[in-house]
């Protein structure tokens, strides 16, 4: 089985990640957005981020590495253009802490987002960072976190389900890919 280590995201780490949410976007699986992203608005995006909304990474532990995955003790703080070592290597997944509403009555309330690489999807990278927002939720003092996928996304569905999420609904017709309406399963789950 493939070990992870899951980071605080960097901005160094804006590449990869634009680079993953285009596969994304490009796949027509993960999300109604159809804009391609580039490196640099990622950067921005990163930069603009709240402590209690934060972005993590998950990068595949080398061969050789003595480290444990640092999914286990907590977040290792990224350096910006170091390299690690023990072999740290580009992210290969990332997923968020996303403000769901605005309004103060849903300050305690997390939208979720969650993006592995194509080459990467079905082989526990997705798992692991879920499992780590699960945690970080609960650090933030969240109550819920909320997520919307597509019902053709399989794996993803099967994985949120897994882990405890419930669906509470879906919207019909919530958006347009490629010219065909598509609907979005809503899921939750209790912190």
């Amino acid at each position: 089985m493939t070990a992870y280590r899951v980071r605080l995201a960097a901005p160094a780490d804006a590449e990869a990640i634009c680079r993953i949410y285009n596969q994304g976007i490009e796949d027509r699986v993960a999300t109604l957005e159809t804009e391609l992203r580039t490196p640099d608005e990622r950067r921005q995006w990163l930069a603009t981020r709240s402590p209690s909304h934060p972005v993590i990474v998950a990068e595949v532990i080398g061969a050789g590495t003595v480290s444990p995955p640092l999914i286990e003790g907590g977040l290792r703080e990224a350096r910006p253009g170091s390299v690690s070592a023990d072999n740290r290597s580009d992210p290969i997944a990332w997923a968020s802490l996303n403000v769901f509403n605005a309004r103060e009555a849903y300050r305690h309330v997390a939208d979720i987002s969650v993006y592995v690489e194509r080459a990467w999807r079905g082989k526990g990278a997705g798992r692991v960072l879920l499992e780590k927002l699960d945690d970080l939720g609960r650090q933030h003092g969240f109550h819920k976190l909320v997520l919307a996928a597509f019902p053709f996304n399989t794996g993803g569905m099967a994985l949120y389900e897994r882990l405890g999420y419930r669906t509470v609904g879906i919207y019909r017709e919530q958006g347009q890919l490629d010219g065909k309406w598509v609907d979005t399963i809503v899921m939750e789950k209790l912190l």
